[in-house]
Order: C-alpha cells, then structure tokens, then sequence
C-alpha cells in the first residue's frame, strides 16, 4: 500500500457533573484564591467502548481524591487543572503558550527517562477553567499535550483470529501482572514475550522495534492519540523502524502498523492536543450544572457561599463550622425571634428551634417577617410552628421545629400544675438539647427560669430586650463549676439580666392598658437589636471560653473584634454604648442559692417561685437588703431632721 501519516482518532473528554461539584466544594473551600495547578487524575476505557468511538477520558469527584481504585478495564491518566479567579484571567491565557508549556513537561520526562518507569507521564491530560460559583456555571477546556513526530506508514494490517490468538493469553497474564497499572498500556514485545519500557535500553535503535499498545478508541484502524507520546519518545531515542501492534479488547479488529520516521525530530518540540467542541472548531465548554443538581443542595451550596467567601481574604481564622452546627433554641418567636432568626440563618446556622404560645394576629406581620397575611386568619395560627414552618420555605434542609409551650413565669401562680409542670419539663429538655438560647420574650419575668436553667446546664444565653426608643443586648454570665456551685461564691463571673435589680421578678402583665400590653417601639429598634444579638452570639463562639469569656472592649478579645457584655442603645441621639457588670451575690436568677436551691428541689423550688410573691427575695438575701436599706435611710432622715444649725453655720452653708 502507499506509505501515509498514522491515522489518529482525538480524544474526547467526558465530565461527570460530580467533578464541577467538587471543584466548587474545594474551590471554596480549600483553594480560595489559588489558581496554581492542582493534580488530578481521570480514566480511560479500553474494554466496554461503543461501536467506533473515540477515546473518552472520564473525569468526576474521585478525581481529586489521591488513591484510586481502578476497574480491570481500565488506564488511570494524570492531570492537573488550573481554575483561574476570573473569567478575564481565562481569556488572557495564551493558549499556545500554555500548550507549548504542558509538552515541555512532557518532554523532559522523556529527557531524563523517567517516562520509562512510568509511561503515565506521556498521557497527560489538563483542564483549564473558571468556575462561577454563584450561577453553577463552568467555563473548561481539556488539553492533551502530543508531541509532534512525523512518521510514514507502510503497512497497516488487521489481525485475523488465528494471528492475534498467541497474544491473547500473553496480554492477559501482562494485564494481571504485578506491575504498576500505569506501566501496562504499552510494552515491548520480544520474541511473544513482554517486557516494560524500562528495558529499552537492551534493545538496539538499529533494529526494528516491536511494540504493543492497548487501544482505547474502537474506531475502524485509527489510533488513540495516546500513542502519539509513546512514537516521539522513541523517536527521541534513536528508534526510527518500529512495529506497533494495536491491541483492542471492545470487539473492534486488532491490527498492526509497520511505520518509518518521516522527518527527523526538531530541536524545539511542537505541540497539539486542545479538545475541539463537538462543531469541530477550537474553544472552551461551557457547563451549567444547574439545572442538574438537587435544588435543595443548590441551596446548600449557595447559602455557604458568601461566608466561606470571608475566609478567602478577609477573615480566614473565621470558625463557620462551629456556627453552622450551633443548635439555637429561640423562646419567643416574634418580632425579635423572626429577625434573629433570619441573621442566624444568613450566618449557616442549620438547626433553630422556635417556643411560644401565641397566635398570629393581624398586627403581625408587617413587623414579623416570618408570617404573611393568611397566617392572621381562623384566629390565628401558633406563632412558633408557623415560624419553624417558614424557615423551612425559606431554607429547606434547615432543622426547624416549633413548640407551643407557656415557659412558667416568677411571681404568676400556678393555675394548672399538670399542664405548667408539662411545658417545665419540655422546657428543660429543650435548653439541655441546644448550645445557645436566646431570651426573645416581652416581659422580665418570661426571661427569669431560662435565665438560671442556662446558668446550671452552662448554655450560651443571650437577652435582647425593647424599649419605645431604647434596647439592651447583653450576654449572661455562667459558672465554671456547675457540678460544684458552693466552690464559685467568690468567683468573677459576669451577671445576668436580673443581676441589677433589687427586687424578684414579679408579675408585670395583669391590669395593663393596651398600649403597655403592646410592644410599643420605633419599628426600627428590634431590626438593631435582633442584629446585634446575633452577631453576638458569632462572636462568643470565636472566643475559646464561649460563655465563660470576660468582656473585653479589645479589638483583638476574637477574631471578630471586640467581645462586650452589654450593649444598651438609644435612637433618640443614635448612640450605643459597651457596658459590663459582674455577678451580683443577691440576684434572684444566678446567685448561688437560687441555682443551689433549683438543683435540689428543681420543680418544687420553680413553683414556690410562682406562688409565692417574696420567695425569690427572701431566699436570695434581697429581703434584708431591703429592710437595711429602709433602716439606714430611716436613720439618715432622723440625723438630717434631727440637726441644729447656729446663724452662722447657717450662713456658712449658704
């Protein structure tokens, strides 16, 4: 026949959307703004291929991983991916450049031989990309770095059964050797017997060289251009007269090539191999992988993306994990509980759980952003469950669960005790089974049972409280020792909520008119405060004491800045300001002898705090307080009403 180049079939690139879902996992994650190369690897078929197709190489999550497991049916191939930042950084490549790059690589393995422990190293392949991570977009494009060699065919033959069949238990027995896998795609084949290219150096390049190579292309007496590296390393080391035998397991005809160098090798080696689009014309792919993953993990994803985006320049030390696994019960699922709710979830939080009694009513939802219109009818719906509901619209793979449960309140006596006893123990259940509890209600003495149960199971507790134009925002202090409570009487602890009255928490909801029975306060002040307390609870979780860290007004107290206690402000001069203030040794929510006492009796003492109007005051000392004070104000008086003053002192005072 007359002498022609070698016929080669191009390779194809097959891209499992599991690929670009891993890349934006590590892309934000790991890589950030790395674009330096990254190794990969995929694979190729050379057993089950269709009908007169191409070589396909196989890409997807397992790529990136370091050790793979591979089918007996198939050749590992090693890459590298280069993800640029931006789309303009994709476009300013130079393209040839790069190619000529990748062959050089190619190149000097075969310089320095090392390709012949590890042919691996001339079937490279790379994918240069972007990945938008917002639109699940992918902008690719696969290379194939080939090393140009020119040879001329002078016999292309098929193997007939008869003639392929001594090779067929020799290939076998080759493919089950102990060699590495990457070793098995070509060998030399001397007198039926198969040796590993790191045994060239036995043969001489004045002879005829025999090869074998397994094809991964099923198309009619075309080569896999993954021989093209193999006939230019040969080429490079004298070998000019070779015969390749193409081996082919996917049902398609086996069949030889007597080839001669056409050209002598140049000194500065050309390279092609950038895939062409299925138009035939050179230029990148774009894949929207939208359309093909879970919306709910879409979601996922997308709600990570701008907080994982601070860890990429502007706050790497940024624990989100710590946050994202935060489970965070919410008593009071109103106004400030839907604001809360939403800062919580816009920082990954995936577990929040809602506690109140109320309904919905039409006055809602203008100022509650988690219920709409139709949640005011038929009376009503239960604020909490109806709240729980709507994260889960917003967010579906939240874990949300409402519950509507009257938390027992100090100084309300006990009208139901099957039912109150009821919502006390759901209540103690739920604080021990969350990390942090907010403190969202609308009177002092709601606040006063979560306050000293946070304080004996040691839970992050956050208050956030309205006035008309005013909030407070504070942080409770807890013991260290919660085992031993005796050992922390004379410790520094932050105080509580109640730590700066002097009077127990008594019923302040009876005999209201409408206007106090309402949260009347500028719309503004609860967005402030909700936002506050939970860029607070953020910020306790960066400190490594949590709950027990001291307020500090220091820049460096987090990674987050400063860590206060409280945060009282006040929109009618627009001020805020950072206070502090320690346990107090009376209080009738945190002193040792209520948290000692609820530790003992635990419901008993909780009833005796709802019926009995000056229990609190009495046990914590607050009652002696009192009748002292009163004394010493009574002897003050008598002393001021009991003083003569002389003209002249009288003037001397004036």
């Amino acid at each position: 026949m007359t002498s022609m180049d070698i016929p080669y079939s191009q390779i194809s690139s097959f891209v499992n959307s599991s690929f670009f879902q891993k890349l934006s996992q590590l892309k934000l994650n790991k890589y950030r703004l790395d674009d330096t190369d990254k190794a990969i690897v995929g694979s190729v078929d050379f057993k089950f291929i269709g009908k007169n197709q191409p070589t396909s190489l196989s890409v997807d999550e397992s790529s990136f991983n370091d050790n793979i497991t591979y089918t007996h049916a198939q050749f590992p191939v090693k890459g590298i991916l280069k993800n640029l930042n931006t789309v303009e950084d994709f476009r300013k490549v130079d393209k040839n450049e790069f190619l000529q790059s990748q062959g050089l690589v190619v190149h000097k393995s075969i310089q320095d031989r090392s390709c012949l422990k590890d042919l691996s190293k001339l079937t490279q392949f790379f994918i240069l990309s972007f990945s938008d991570l917002k639109g699940f977009k992918f902008i690719y494009w696969f290379g194939f770095p080939s090393l140009v060699s020119r040879w001329k065919v002078n016999k292309l033959s098929g193997l007939t059964e008869s003639q392929i069949e001594p090779y067929e238990s020799k290939l076998n027995e080759w493919l089950n050797a102990r060699l590495p896998i990457e070793q098995k795609q070509a060998f030399i084949i001397d007198n039926l017997e198969f040796k590993p290219f790191e045994q060239l150096s036995s043969f001489s390049p004045d002879d005829q060289l025999s090869i074998g190579f397994i094809d991964t292309s099923s198309i009619l007496n075309k080569c896999s251009t993954q021989l093209r590296n193999i006939l230019y390393m040969l080429a490079y080391y004298g070998f000019e007269n070779i015969k390749v035998y193409n081996f082919r397991f996917n049902n398609t005809t086996s069949f030889t090539l007597d080839i001669t160098l056409a050209e002598p090798l140049t000194s500065e080696p050309k390279t092609t191999g950038w895939e062409r689009t299925a138009q035939g014309k050179l230029g990148p792919k774009l894949a929207d992988i939208g359309a093909l993953v879970d919306p709910a993990r879409l979601a996922d994803q997308s709600v990570d993306l701008n907080l994982k985006l601070m860890k990429w320049r502007v706050m790497p030390e940024l624990d989100l994990d710590i946050i994202k696994n935060s489970k965070v019960l919410l008593l009071g699922a109103g106004t400030l509980g839907s604001y809360v709710s939403r800062v919580l979830l816009g920082y990954g939080v995936r577990h929040i759980t809602f506690v109140d009694n109320g309904k919905v009513s039409f006055s809602n939802p203008v100022r509650q952003p988690l219920f709409n219109f139709t949640d005011c009818l038929e009376g009503g719906a239960p604020k909490a469950e109806t709240a729980a509901k709507a994260l889960k619209l917003i967010f579906p793979l939240i874990t949300s669960q409402g519950y509507n449960l009257e938390v027992p309140m100090a100084g309300h006596p006990v009208t139901d005790e099957k039912r109150q006893y009821e919502d006390y123990q759901r209540l103690v259940t739920l604080i021990k089974e969350h990390d942090v509890v907010f403190l969202l209600m609308d009177s002092r003495e709601t606040r006063w049972l979560p306050t000293v149960l946070c304080n004996v199971f040691d839970k992050i507790c956050i208050t956030a409280a309205l006035g008309f134009d005013s909030y407070l925002v504070m942080r409770h202090g807890n013991l260290f020792n919660t085992e031993h409570i005796e050992a922390e009487e004379n410790s520094h602890r932050l105080g509580c909520y109640f730590c700066n009255d002097i009077i127990a928490p008594k019923d302040s909801t009876t005999d209201r008119t409408l206007d106090q029975m309402c949260t009347v306060t500028r719309p503004g002040v609860a967005l402030l405060a909700s936002s506050l307390a939970a860029e607070l609870f953020v910020s306790i979780l960066q400190h490594p004491l949590k709950s027990h860290a001291p307020a500090s007004l220091h820049d460096n107290a987090t990674v987050l800045g400063c860590l206060p206690q409280q945060l009282r402000g006040f929109l009618h001069n627009f001020e805020t300001s950072k206070l502090e203030a320690n346990n107090y040794e009376y209080c009738s929510a945190c002193s040792i002898q209520v948290l000692n006492e609820y530790k003992s009796r635990t419901w008993d003492f909780v009833k005796d705090a709802l019926n009995e109007n000056n229990y609190l005051e009495d046990l914590t000392g607050l009652t002696k307080v009192k009748q002292e004070s009163e004394i010493a104000e009574k002897k003050f008086q008598e002393f001021e009403n009991g003083l003569e003053f002389s003209d002249e002192d009288s003037e001397w005072i004036n």
